[in-house]
């Protein structure tokens, strides 16, 4: 089994920041892809932003310029620095990742608890 740990969310004023983790842990062979996910109440669960295994990273729109992800491969952990902080960012933070746990073996997709980020004056 593999398990994703968040941490990081928290309460902060509009324009403000944070950073959030999420580290892997368990039978891992390898991760292809790392992302986080959020869901504010009453929506769906939305992309955030992901992060490939050669470096490659892709953002939603609504973030574009004020999040940053990042990844430590020793560490099988993604982060999330959260900048410019809006109202409308206020969701439950998922972090994901696409495990293989054995050589050539399929992937697999985990999903961590959740950290809830509030952005509110």
């Amino acid at each position: 089994q593999v398990q994703l740990v968040e941490s990081g969310g928290g309460l902060v004023q509009p324009g403000g920041s944070l950073r959030l983790s999420c580290a892997a842990s368990g039978r891992i062979f390898s991760i292809n892809v790392m992302g986080w996910h959020r869901q504010a109440p009453g929506k769906e669960r939305e992309l955030v932003s992901v992060i490939m295994g050669a470096g490659t990273a892709n953002y939603a729109d609504s973030v574009k310029g004020r999040f940053t992800v990042s990844r430590d491969y020793a560490k099988n952990t993604v982060y999330l620095q959260m900048n410019s902080l809006k109202p409308e960012d206020t969701a439950v933070y998922y972090c994901n990742a696409v495990v293989k746990v054995v050589r050539g073996g399929r992937d697999y997709n985990y999903w961590g608890q959740g950290t809830q980020v509030t952005v509110s004056s």
